[in-house]
């Protein structure tokens, strides 16, 4: 499959950026999630190169793009993507975007709204649902656990079992291993200011995103997830929302066919 693909790398101003290309025609930007780089569209990229030109970055911080020591925001990310497809002379695009992927092309079509086609959003982070502030305060609590207590924690298994709490702590600490190796979208989803995060949200804006939009969720995923495509929903004005009963979170992965043939049909509708 790679083989088909075009890799490359451009210095901007805000630090070098790598992208994945493949097709011609119609350009479409895919922008991944907080958990992932671009090489989770490979296989939607892959079905759709016929018909469109992809392209799939790894957003500043993440995969086989640079990590500047700098102050990691959305709207850096934003800026980062207007600088991007100008200097690849992409005048219009759609954009696709997968969880924070999603709040970053809403969020772009908002600043740059005469530069974007149409928005295809997979479980899109960056709108406020009951609990988010909570459960951001556990999250930084659950990243910031110092080894030593990692330690102590697991070796307290014993103990932890009979007082019935070891399955709970176990997923915690399996959650923290998971999200380690993604220190930006830790970052940008968690570990700022609350104040800052809260004053990025989309929510209060969305109904000025006039252009059509598509939203896909996975049926089977989290209850917040599930929330925050319903608010975007609810919120936008030339919007349709679609479920995929039998998927989780990782639609571009698990459903990429379906996902494929989702977005090849919205952009042939508009």
């Amino acid at each position: 499959m790679n083989t088909l693909f075009r890799n490359s790398r451009i210095k901007l101003s805000q630090g070098l950026v790598f992208w994945r290309e493949i097709g011609e025609k119609t350009p479409i930007i895919f922008l991944h999630g907080a958990w992932n780089e671009s090489s989770q569209w490979l296989s939607v990229m892959e079905s759709l190169a016929q018909d469109f030109h992809c392209f799939a970055p790894d957003l500043l911080g993440f995969g086989e793009s640079e990590n500047p020591n700098i102050h990691h925001s959305i709207d850096l990310q934003v800026e980062c993507l207007a600088e991007f497809l100008q200097a690849v002379k992409l005048e219009k695009v759609y954009l696709v975007g997968h969880s924070i992927g999603g709040w970053i092309a809403a969020s772009y079509a908002l600043k740059y709204p005469e530069k974007i086609d149409g928005l295809v959003l997979l479980a899109p982070e960056g709108v406020e649902i009951a609990g988010q502030e909570e459960y951001c305060r556990k999250m930084r609590r659950l990243l910031n656990y110092p080894p030593l207590v990692v330690k102590l924690l697991r070796s307290l298994t014993p103990f932890t079992k009979i007082l019935g709490w070891h399955e709970k702590i176990a997923q915690d600490l399996q959650l923290r291993q998971n999200l380690l190796p993604y220190p930006r979208g830790c970052q940008l989803l968690f570990k700022r200011r609350q104040i800052e995060i809260e004053a990025e949200l989309v929510q209060k804006r969305l109904y000025m995103i006039d252009m059509p939009v598509f939203i896909l969720q996975g049926g089977q995923d989290t209850p917040d997830a599930l929330a925050k495509s319903r608010v975007y929903a609810q919120l936008m004005p030339k919007v349709e929302l679609k479920m995929i009963s039998h998927a989780g979170n990782d639609l571009p992965e698990f459903c990429a066919g379906v996902v494929a043939l989702e977005i090849r049909e919205f952009i042939k509708g508009n």
